[in-house]
């Protein structure tokens, strides 16, 4: 599994967690909805700055979202 693919997967795990859509995640961290699901899926590199505005979303920090047994 690459970066993009574990970033998209842990970026679905904690909305799964939260119970929150994949439309709702994005309108409220202020991106196209169709950009987070490429990301979801692997496909898509996903700047610093919008994974922040959905970490915000997701309510943890960047630290938390990396701190995760996917990325060791």
């Amino acid at each position: 599994m690459d970066i993009k693919q574990k970033v998209g997967s842990r970026i679905n795990q904690l909305r799964l967690e939260k119970k929150i859509s994949i439309t709702n995640l994005a309108w409220d961290a202020n991106i196209d909805p169709s950009y987070l699901q490429e990301t979801i899926r692997g496909e898509r590199n996903i700047s610093i700055i919008k994974l922040s505005q959905v970490c915000t979303q997701l309510e943890i920090s960047l630290h938390d979202f990396f701190v995760d047994p996917l990325f060791q």
